[in-house]
């Protein structure tokens, strides 16, 4: 559901940031130790540091404000 809002902002706002998406099959250990419990769970990420962490669906106005708030 969040994946094409996703898709969206990070074309709109490709000169800012750059959104990327985990492959839990790959890497099963990573969301534990960022504390992920739900799906979906976004993590913003500045300079190399955990920023901010948003929880849940949202609409895009939502997620927007998120990023530009943190970055």
């Amino acid at each position: 559901m969040v994946g094409p809002i996703l898709e969206e902002i990070s074309e709109e706002m490709a000169n800012d940031i750059v959104i990327a998406k985990h492959d839990i099959d790959s890497e099963p250990n990573m969301p534990t130790k960022y504390g992920v419990r739900g799906i979906p769970t976004m993590l913003l990420f500045k300079g190399g540091e955990l920023k901010a962490t948003k929880v849940g669906a949202t609409p895009k106005s939502d997620i927007v404000a998120f990023i530009k708030e943190n970055i």
